[in-house]
């Protein structure tokens, strides 16, 4: 398995490190590898809230008069 040191970890990062690992009783070394593990990966989607959020985004969007912009564009060219 892997070896990784970590070298210059500021004071008050390790002594957070430390109480967090103490709290879940793991060690230090088990502590980092489980919030690396954490952080690696996304989080699950919830396609459904997504979708809802999207169909109230695209709902509050102004709604454009397309033949506006078709005048603005010959008015452009002329």
């Amino acid at each position: 398995m892997p070896t990784l040191t970590l070298k210059k970890i500021p004071a008050d990062l390790h002594a957070r490190l430390k109480a967090s690992a103490e709290r879940n009783r793991r060690s230090l070394n088990s502590e980092i590898l489980a919030r690396l593990e954490a952080g690696g990966s996304p989080a699950p989607l919830d396609r459904e809230a997504y979708s809802r959020d999207l169909r109230a985004f695209t709902a509050a969007l102004p709604r454009v008069d397309h033949r506006l912009a078709a005048d603005f564009k010959v008015k452009g060219r002329a």
